[in-house]
């Protein structure tokens, strides 16, 4: 039976406490926090870290299919999976897809992996979800919403989560929206919204799935459901029997509404306190909503040491200021610096895709001298052409060396610069972030990032930056 066969998540380190929004505007913020994207962070680099996540320790050449789906991919005309797909480092023939403009865009793309494999049109399909949705400041959603990231792999091997069944309905009704040209969320009434639009359509999928396989609320083991606040999640379930033992944390009070990707990292945060013989009912809403009975098998006991969801809601640092979350999404002008400009080329990023997107370097296959970016001839023994590519990003580091630099411009200086030494070889310069400058010290644990460098030539530049270990 094709089902889940492993899992990820990627949850930004920044968080934007409640109070510190309702202080800007001069009223009660209440308790919690919302995940913020930093600003060198969109949902492709999210999508990416979610999914190296999902397929660590997983062979890549069995991976024959990667969708992306998100509200708010980088580009409007461009794929994101064929992108995610060259960071992730896997084969060329692959099937790639985005699914986009809906809430429902996750399980959408999992509803077409699910089909291909069972079609036996691909043996293992990578589901990436992301969203940073942007609200208008001061209003309901800007305390709502999060940022973050989900995948699953699907395939029929192994599998830790077999799909019984599924229910979706169709709705038009124009609830949220944002037009073509729109940055910010736009919506209706709330009450109608929640009524007619979330609780009217979860409620009709959930209960017909429910009653199509003779399912009673006392059946499931635990309900993933997904909704935009606290207060409708709770009318859902207590409508639809379910006792708070049974109800999945909806994240809301400490990640927020993460959008397409919400019901997906509800799902994953499940799996990771998962036991075989449990049975989910999952589901997500956008335009109708879809409906899942899901069942855990023994396989889940070797996917639950990896980071998830609750490594990610721990490792946080809070932003000092509301400003700051404005100037991370570009709400406010920044004064103009005689930092870097950036300049790109796609011919350019097309020639050197290995290095730039997949972190290859060359190890020499005469004295075995490990060097980035990738050289033809071997500085050490002279040797020409005859190297091997070798993937680092998934390499330990530490940091040999680091300057402070408050010339470099950027949202948050002082700039990091970094040089660093790979496990068992290769030294790389490079940019580290989401640190504290004060923290940074010589030979201090680090680990590589996908992050967006700059816009240079009109198209978004990504690379590779270092982190303190998460």
């Amino acid at each position: 039976m094709a089902g889940i066969t492993s899992y990820g998540a990627y949850i930004p380190l920044l968080r934007l406490p409640h109070d510190t929004i309702g202080k800007a505007w001069g009223r009660r913020g209440g308790l919690g926090e919302r995940s913020v994207a930093n600003a060198d962070e969109d949902s492709l680099t999210m999508a990416v870290e979610a999914g190296l996540n999902c397929i660590e320790g997983f062979d890549r050449e069995q991976i024959d299919g990667l969708l992306f789906a998100s509200t708010t991919s980088p580009y409007k005309e461009k794929q994101g999976a064929s992108l995610i797909a060259a960071v992730a480092d896997l084969k060329k023939n692959i099937i790639t897809g985005d699914y986009a403009q809906t809430l429902r865009a996750g399980t959408n793309a999992f509803r077409s992996a699910l089909s291909s494999v069972k079609s036996g049109d691909a043996n293992n399909v990578l589901v990436t979800v992301a969203d940073n949705r942007i609200p208008y400041p001061k209003s309901s959603f800007e305390q709502g919403f999060g940022d973050g990231a989900a995948a699953l792999m699907l395939g029929e091997s192994d599998v830790a989560v077999e799909i019984e069944d599924s229910y979706s309905v169709s709705d038009e009704l124009t609830d949220i929206w944002r037009l073509e040209d729109d940055r910010f969320v736009k919506s209706w009434e709330d009450r109608w919204v929640l009524m007619h639009g979330v609780s009217a359509n979860t409620i009709n999928a959930v209960s017909a799935v429910m009653e199509k396989n003779n399912l009673k609320p006392g059946d499931i083991n635990r309900a993933i459901l997904y909704a935009p606040d606290a207060r409708t999640h709770q009318g859902m379930m207590r409508r639809l029997g379910f006792d708070s033992e049974q109800i999945q944390d909806p994240l809301l009070n400490n990640v927020g509404n993460v959008g397409a990707a919400h019901s997906v990292l509800m799902l994953v945060a499940a799996l990771e306190d998962a036991q075989s013989g449990d049975r989910f009912i999952w589901s997500s809403y956008g335009d109708g909503a879809d409906a899942f009975v899901l069942r855990v098998t023994d396989n889940i006991k070797k996917l639950q040491n990896r980071r998830g969801v609750k490594q990610h809601v721990e490792s946080k640092r809070t932003l000092d200021s509301y400003e700051k979350y404005l100037t991370y999404r570009e709400l406010i002008d920044k004064p103009e610096q005689a930092g870097f400009r950036g300049g790109s080329s796609a011919t350019a990023m097309w020639r050197t895709r290995n290095w730039v997107l997949s972190l290859h370097g060359s190890k020499c296959k005469q004295c075995g001298l490990i060097t980035f970016p990738i050289q033809r001839v071997c500085y050490q023994c002279m040797a020409k052409d005859d190297y091997e590519e070798i993937r680092l990003y998934d390499k330990h580091a530490t940091l040999f060396t680091y300057s402070l630099d408050n010339l470099a411009g950027g949202s948050d200086p002082p700039l990091v610069q970094a040089c660093l030494d790979f496990e068992g070889g290769g030294r790389m310069y490079c940019v580290m972030t989401d640190v504290d400058p004060s923290t940074v010290e010589i030979d201090m644990p680090l680990e590589m990032t996908f992050r967006m460098i700059h816009k240079g030539a009109g198209f978004n530049n990504y690379f590779w930056k270092c982190r303190p270990p998460r």
